[in-house]
């Protein structure tokens, strides 16, 4: 499964639907393309915004957080630079070959494969040059994975996928990593063992983006109690375990409420009695680990008085979910590419296909993103060979470091609340005005 996702992940072939200054080309790139107008929604769409948050931690490929101190009074709201990204590695004259490994005849990981192969492309053809990519198509089996990477390993300089859970998992466990392989996912119940020294995991990670959260909440709350709710999914749980975890570690105190939920839609007398429980004793703020259509009936039911955070779960996406001003004051974290459209970083590519039935959902947009990294990750592994780097990327503020010769990724996600519940689909503020992305510690 995809592990970034925020959809339910018990689909077939364990895909995860939930859910860390660019790179450029050796010579001027050409102008960024106009995107294409967006089509108006046809109901008022809520608008989310990009806010400040000091003192964010971020993870490494393993789950491993990296925290700054918690100390003081909590923050102002003050907006803090980011650190530079790293100068564009130069053409070494070389021509790298990558080999990007994708399950695209597969029944239920195909469209997802494609649109991350789309965004790969996309992000290959702004900067090609020295360069040259060959998509490598597998099977669902495990066994399949393997020979077709262990044959890439031969051919190619630099790996990239695979892309399923279980396919990360297989290649984790084996003894073929021997060159600079990039996966796309991550793989099932590491827990502390070593991974590969060559193989840096940057797939999304819905717990990962848990843990950030609970760390954003915990400089702004510091040491207070939290009510967590999720609803009876596999991937909610997930979540509300990684943030409560991360909570506690920050020093606070949590509880816990598991809410029902049928076909979407929370129960309407536990609800009642959640808002009595929190009219007696209400904490200092709630993680809701719920979809925002699920996170919207909460609000309607407790009000707003309450700080409610949570992940990229309660942003559908554009054209998805009713308007309304129920989330307003709602802060997540997501990818730059959903919540900073108009940021020069994320306008330079291509907007993905669109179906034409409708809208991408906002899941397979973040795997189109996460196929932009993608490459600009292998292209910098490429010329900067164990060589630390930063990147502004447009799925986050990515870190690449090497510890003893392994391989370590970290992603730091952008910080966004949900205001003014009207129609727009982005900040109405000049992009010079927002907040920047979260500082990724170094």
């Amino acid at each position: 499964m995809l592990s970034a996702c925020s959809t339910p992940c018990d689909a077939p072939g364990q895909l995860c639907a939930p859910i860390e200054s660019n790179t450029r080309a050796l010579l001027p790139p050409p102008p960024p393309p106009v995107p294409a107008p967006l089509p108006k929604p046809a109901a008022p769409e809520p608008v989310t915004f990009a806010v400040a948050v000091p003192d964010i931690t971020s993870y490494d490929d393993s789950g491993k957080a990296n925290v700054a101190p918690m100390t003081g009074t909590p923050a102002t709201g003050t907006a803090q630079d980011m650190p530079a990204a790293t100068a564009p590695a130069p053409s070494d004259g070389k021509i790298h070959h990558i080999g990007l490994l994708l399950p695209l005849r597969s029944a239920s990981l195909g469209p997802a494969a494609s649109l991350l192969r789309a965004g790969f492309m996309a992000a290959y053809e702004r900067d090609r040059s020295g360069f040259e990519v060959a998509v490598i198509d597998t099977g669902d089996g495990s066994a399949d994975v393997l020979d077709k990477f262990a044959q890439a390993q031969q051919e190619q300089d630099i790996v990239v996928g695979p892309l399923s859970r279980s396919a990360v998992t297989a290649v984790a466990n084996s003894d073929l990593v021997k060159k600079p392989t990039i996966a796309l996912n991550h793989p099932d119940n590491r827990g502390e063992a070593r991974l590969p020294a060559r193989l840096l995991v940057m797939g999304l990670s819905i717990e990962a983006e848990a843990r950030q959260v609970a760390a954003w909440a915990a400089s702004e709350q510091p040491r207070a109690n939290a009510l967590i709710l999720s609803a009876n999914s596999a991937s909610q749980r997930r979540t509300s375990t990684a943030f409560k975890q991360e909570w506690l570690r920050q020093g606070g105190s949590a509880d816990q409420v598991d809410l029902t939920a049928t076909n979407g839609y929370l129960g309407d007398a536990e609800l009642v009695q959640l808002r009595a429980r929190l009219s007696s004793n209400p904490p200092a703020l709630i993680f809701a680990a719920l979809d925002a259509d699920q996170a919207r009936q909460l609000r309607v039911a407790i009000g707003p008085d309450l700080p409610l955070y949570g992940t990229s779960s309660l942003n559908p996406g554009l054209g998805r979910g009713a308007s309304g001003p129920e989330l307003d004051g709602a802060r997540l974290l997501d990818l730059p590419w959903q919540v900073q459209r108009d940021h020069p970083q994320v306008m330079v590519y291509p907007q993905p296909p669109q179906p034409a039935d409708g809208r991408l959902t906002a899941d397979m947009e973040r795997l189109y993103a996460l196929g932009i990294d993608a490459f600009r990750v292998a292209r910098e592994v490429a010329l900067r060979p164990e060589a630390p780097f930063t990147l502004d990327g447009v799925t986050g503020r990515l870190a690449v470091r090497y510890d003893g010769g392994q391989a370590r990724f970290e992603r730091t996600e952008q910080a966004a609340t949900y205001q003014q519940g009207v129609v727009g689909t982005w900040p109405p503020k000049p992009v010079a005005e927002q907040a920047p992305v979260l500082p990724a510690a170094q």
